[in-house]
């Protein structure tokens, strides 16, 4: 992901909360709960606004879409656009792959503290796995994009032995030349039909194409 994700909505209503609740403790004392705190300060720290989580992006929480950068927001808001299904470390060539319908992924840059949604120190570089919350889903089989080709999707050949996912339905730029029919952990294990093998990832990598 390019950018910098929007964190001062983040920061702006901490800082309110923060003020908000010092204004309800009044004179704990002993008694006050702020005082078990053992932080510094012993400050109860304010609660995480709704929609938002202890991750940036974290798994069940959404997005807005943007251009340059997306912003976490409440799924509830009528800005939500898209649903993290799965949140990983690292990435993408390193850690493990996104749900097969998945229809883009989010590549989150490590940020230092001051950026920090939370305060706990640091934004690990990692990944999110997005889902759309209203169609078009191109992550669906045949839908023509998502990070992963799947069974059910369709493809063209772009030269030098390799191939593209397009739209089975002929919408995409190019025509579909080839659809998988199956997934298989081993090119002998394909149909007799197949007329071209395109590589998946996963348990079964190998996918058993047709033309279409």
């Amino acid at each position: 992901m390019r950018g910098r994700w929007s964190v001062a909505v983040v920061c702006a209503l901490s800082a309110l909360l923060a003020a908000l609740l010092t204004g309800c403790q009044g004179s704990g004392g002993a008694g006050d709960p702020g005082a078990q705190d053992g932080r510094l300060g012993a400050r109860p720290s304010p609660s995480v606004p709704a929609g938002y989580g202890a991750e940036f992006l974290g798994a069940d929480e959404c997005s807005s879409f943007g251009t340059t950068s997306f912003t976490e927001v409440p799924c509830s808001g009528e800005r939500a656009a898209a649903r993290v299904v799965a949140r990983h470390d690292g990435t993408v060539t390193d850690g493990p792959p996104c749900p097969a319908t998945t229809d883009f992924v989010l590549h989150i840059s490590e940020q230092a503290a001051a950026s920090d949604e939370d305060g706990d120190g640091t934004i690990r570089q990692g990944y999110a796995c997005m889902r759309n919350l209203e169609p078009p889903h191109p992550g669906d089989p045949g839908g023509g994009g998502g990070p992963r080709t799947i069974v059910g999707d369709c493809v063209y050949g772009s030269g030098t032995g390799q191939v593209r996912e397009t739209a089975c339905d002929g919408s995409g730029a190019k025509k579909p030349q080839y659809k998988v029919v199956k997934a298989v952990d081993a090119r002998v294990k394909c149909p007799a039909s197949t007329a071209l093998y395109v590589r998946l990832g996963g348990t079964d990598p190998v996918g058993c194409a047709r033309p279409v």
